[in-house]
């Protein structure tokens, strides 16, 4: 939550999103002890946060269909990411399998240094007096912090109804997914875990690819829609009430369409909504909408999962 009142040393910044990644990866496969697995995944957490925030905010230098395309990618990352981690892990220990995913701070490198063609200063043309000259187009200073809190209240319209979706979107997938079980089905209640993540990232990348075909300006409408999927799967985890783990993952997708349609909404609005000028800082420190989201949502969450633990297991309806 702090990266969007930091300097913005773009290349800075994604190095250290590289090294914090492979290290959380190595930490986490190699680790002998809880709390270096827990440093593990919060370094890896780290890396996320601060790409997230340096990259959407570098999204002010490209046209702005980029907002599009970066949400279709976080979408599709997040499908990649669930689905060859539940794949591998059917053929490979877990601490093998994360190893390999050290693939993946590589490949983020190669992409950004190697294969980005990033922006440049254009100059153009003028004329003066019969003569042709050339003039750089001076970018906008740097905002000083005071400037970027000075923007804070003119975007809580954006960052309350995204961090709203959020903060119940992780609620259920930290909360709850792992109290759902269905016995006697084909997948084991580990593979049930993992496939609903998988189910959630596919609406999230439907969702986040749609920007140009359907655009919603009511991001709370979201919001409200998500809270009802809190109640649905909160029920859900205290009395196994939903006879068939097919209409689970229809619900499970609805969810990843609602947080993905909210993120991507978002910041396709302020992308044509905030001046030029400000677009930038703005669009870093919205992010911590989503951050402070998911945030509370792990706190609320492990009290509540711990609680329904403490319960009777339910007998699923119909058995």
């Amino acid at each position: 939550m702090t990266a969007p009142f930091l300097p913005f040393l773009v290349h800075a910044r994604l190095a250290t999103c590289v090294l914090f990644s492979a290290a959380g990866f190595l930490m986490v496969s190699l680790s002998t002890t809880e709390w270096l697995a827990i440093l593990g995944v919060v370094l890896t957490s780290l890396s996320s946060g601060l790409g997230e925030v340096t990259l959407l905010s570098y999204s002010n230098q490209f046209p702005k269909n980029v907002i599009s395309t970066w949400s279709s990618g976080t979408g599709g990352a997040g499908i990649i990411g669930a689905a060859s981690y539940a794949g591998l892990a059917e053929v490979l220990p877990p601490e093998t399998t994360l190893l390999v995913m050290l693939i993946v701070p590589v490949l983020q490198a190669i992409t950004f240094w190697c294969i980005l063609k990033h922006p440049t200063h254009t100059r153009i043309p003028i004329t003066k007096n019969g003569i042709d000259s050339q003039e750089q187009i001076i970018k906008v200073p740097e905002k000083t912090f005071r400037d970027k809190i000075n923007l804070v209240p003119g975007l809580l319209k954006y960052m309350i109804p995204l961090g709203l979706v959020y903060l119940f979107e992780y609620f259920i997938n930290q909360g709850l997914y792992e109290l759902i079980q269905f016995d006697d089905i084909w997948l084991t209640y580990s593979n049930q875990y993992r496939w609903l993540q998988v189910d959630y990232q596919i609406g999230v990348f439907l969702s986040r690819s749609s920007v140009n075909l359907i655009t919603i300006n009511r991001i709370w409408i979201m919001s409200v829609l998500q809270f009802v999927n809190v109640i649905i799967l909160l029920f859900e985890a205290l009395y196994f009430y939903i006879p068939n783990i097919w209409i689970v993952f229809a619900i499970v997708l609805w969810e990843g369409l609602l947080g993905g349609g909210a993120y991507v909404n978002t910041f396709y609005r302020m992308s044509t909504e905030i001046p030029k000028a400000d677009r930038e800082a703005s669009m870093g420190i919205a992010t911590m909408a989503d951050s402070i989201g998911i945030a509370l949502a792990g706190w609320i969450s492990m009290p509540v999962h711990n609680a329904i633990c403490q319960l009777p297991k339910p007998t699923r309806l119909g058995n």
